[in-house]
């Protein structure tokens, strides 16, 4: 496993605020041994929720976290979601020295039992796959094709991580979207993602995914916002200026993880996926993930006009605006559209990211920056 150093400093402060964290992500991301090397540093307890032992202990869940100090780790916490009012009940207690750590794959019943029952009292954490700050910059080409996905990313050879992949994909809609209280048939649910990635980077349009599905808009809406739920998909909405243009309205769609879109995509080498006519779709997924964990902003955007005109990505950034413009070029042409676009949202400054070797000034607005550089991004911006 590769240090994951921002992680333990985000649990360092988060632990210290609230009396309850919870780490969220998908499936097999790493949750569990970032809390045990987490764990390793202080008193702690760990409970295992899928193992049986674990659960008998605490049959009497107020007695047994009530006589404890330090530091619990409580993973796999959407198992037993009757432990949130309990949590309650302990953290309310006054003097206690301890502070809870809940693990959990996304599902709709762990954040909203953690939300509700305890209100003003958790701080969220959403760990993710490895990122170029975790692989290194000079990794971008094994990250963007395998996924960050630890054991994917890890695997001894493209081959074992293609495999380990399929087994993913298979695993997750038989098992682990069941016991996240999705009723969804398996087949069904898979065709669905095969075509989100058939459709990655596109505008999202219901009528035709739901005519292509034989489903109705509702329907294929609600696989949608399952798969955005357990951090498979993200949905990036549209911004909305007041210019005279008819503005794209609904929201774009990408599969968070690179790998499993390849994967899906049959996708068997990196060969493969630069001779594939989706090949600049993925490549501009890749550089929004990356520049989103990199900024780590509230919200991003992207902007789009019927006429002609569009910006992949939009932050604000200590009140600035900032775009980025994505491209499959190692020399890079900035067109007039995309100086006309900067000025129309008002931009502060313009990226564009793409696999050149080295960053360069295109104006005083303008920066063609290469992908190597994005884990730098804050600081570069900061800077400006």
């Amino acid at each position: 496993m590769l240090p994951r150093i921002a992680y333990l400093n985000q649990l360092t402060a988060a632990t210290a605020r609230s009396p309850v964290t919870a780490l969220l992500g998908p499936r097999q991301c790493g949750k569990t041994t970032l809390a045990r090397e987490f764990a390793a540093t202080r008193k702690s307890t760990m409970f295992d929720l899928e193992s049986e032992p674990d659960v008998r202990r605490l049959a009497n869940p107020e007695l047994v976290l009530g006589g404890l100090d330090g530091l619990v780790v409580l993973d796999e916490m959407q198992r037993m979601p009757q432990l949130f009012a309990v949590l309650r009940v302990l953290v309310d207690r006054p003097n206690r020295n301890v502070r809870f750590l809940i693990l959990g794959s996304a599902s709709p019943d762990l954040v909203r039992g953690a939300s509700e029952s305890l209100a003003g009292r958790v701080e969220f954490i959403e760990l993710t796959g490895f990122d170029l700050s975790e692989t290194g910059d000079d990794a971008w080409r094994k990250l963007w094709f395998r996924g960050g996905l630890p054991r994917s990313y890890l695997a001894a050879s493209s081959e074992d991580s293609a495999t380990w992949r399929d087994g993913f994909i298979r695993t997750f809609l038989e098992r682990d979207i069941p016991q996240l209280g999705i009723t969804v048939p398996a087949p069904a649910m898979r065709r669905f993602w095969t075509m989100l990635a058939h459709w990655h980077g596109q505008t999202w349009n219901a009528s035709e995914l739901g005519r292509a599905m034989s489903l109705s808009d509702k329907t294929v809406r609600r696989y949608l916002d399952l798969l955005t739920g357990t951090y498979m998909i993200r949905q990036l909405q549209p911004w909305f200026e007041n210019l005279a243009k008819r503005q794209v309205k609904a929201p774009k769609v990408y599969l968070r993880d690179l790998g499993l879109l390849h994967a899906l995509l049959g996708l068997g080498d990196a060969a493969a996926l630069l001779a594939h006519p989706c090949v600049g779709a993925s490549w501009e997924g890749f550089v929004i993930e990356q520049v989103m964990r990199a900024m780590r902003p509230n919200e991003g955007w992207f902007w789009s006009a019927h006429s002609g005109g569009e910006l992949d990505l939009l932050i604000i950034h200590k009140g600035r605006r900032i775009g980025f413009e994505v491209k499959f070029s190692e020399a890079p042409k900035i067109a007039k559209t995309t100086r006309n676009v900067a000025s129309a949202l008002a931009l502060d400054h313009l990226f564009v990211v793409c696999p050149t070797p080295t960053a360069y000034p295109v104006d005083d607005r303008i920066t063609v920056l290469p992908i190597t550089e994005a884990s730098n991004l804050r600081e570069r911006i900061d800077s400006l």
